[in-house]
């Protein structure tokens, strides 16, 4: 049941794609993407429920709250379906939404996304653990720990879940990614007639090679 109203952006016109952000971020992380794929398609940025200008209304805090909060964000726009590219736990909770709502999506794109904590690269995950309990042991951090605990405790797929997946799909990670790479090639191998891409740039292709990235997307959305 929706309990809040997700803050979001909007552009452009024709059929809906919607931009999932990653943990900590906003919609303001797609402004380099925005004017250019509202140029063909209505693009939504939502921010996620805790993140940005949405506020964090009731528990759970949780990437499967998340895809619910999405399905919602599409009923109250009167969304019927849309393309989705979501980055980082934008991406997990696009996938997530791919296998529970698979008639609401079209096309999926996921970038810089993980099935479970160990697809990260193993120095990653000790430091954010190590932040994790930092955040845990100080109250006036409450917000971050929950951030966090998104990362170490969260998603939980199974590789052949993602055999549910009916959309055409793009996979996609930089060079530099903080996702192992055997790791996006897993998601892209078990998500039927998947494409996989590795980009130039690190785990923030948008940012770090905003031209590579949006290219790679616009040829996808497009073809």
């Amino acid at each position: 049941m929706r309990d809040i109203e997700l803050y979001y952006k909007e552009s452009g016109e024709g059929f809906p794609l919607i931009l999932l952000h990653g943990n900590g971020e906003s919609s303001d992380l797609f402004d380099a993407q925005i004017p250019v794929f509202s140029a063909i398609r209505h693009v939504f940025a939502p921010d996620t429920r805790g993140h940005g200008r949405s506020p964090i209304g009731q528990p759970p805090f949780s990437i499967s709250r998340f895809a619910d909060d999405l399905r919602d964000f599409m009923d109250g726009r009167g969304i019927e379906k849309a393309d989705i590219l979501g980055f980082s736990d934008g991406g997990n909770i696009a996938l997530v939404f791919a296998m529970r709502y698979s008639e609401r999506l079209s096309k999926l794109i996921v970038d810089g996304a993980n099935l479970y904590p160990s697809g990260m690269k193993n120095s990653v995950y000790r430091e954010i653990r190590r932040r994790c309990r930092k955040f845990d042991s100080d109250p006036s951090m409450e917000h971050e720990a929950k951030l966090y605990h998104l990362m170490t405790d969260e998603p939980d797929i199974k590789p052949w879940e993602l055999n549910r997946i009916t959309a055409k799909a793009l996979v996609m990670a930089g060079t530099d990614d903080m996702i192992k790479e055997r790791h996006t090639r897993l998601i892209a191998k078990n998500i039927p007639g998947a494409e996989l891409r590795i980009i130039e740039g690190g785990h923030a292709l948008c940012l770090d090679n905003p031209d590579g990235f949006n290219a790679a997307v616009t040829e996808f959305l497009t073809k």
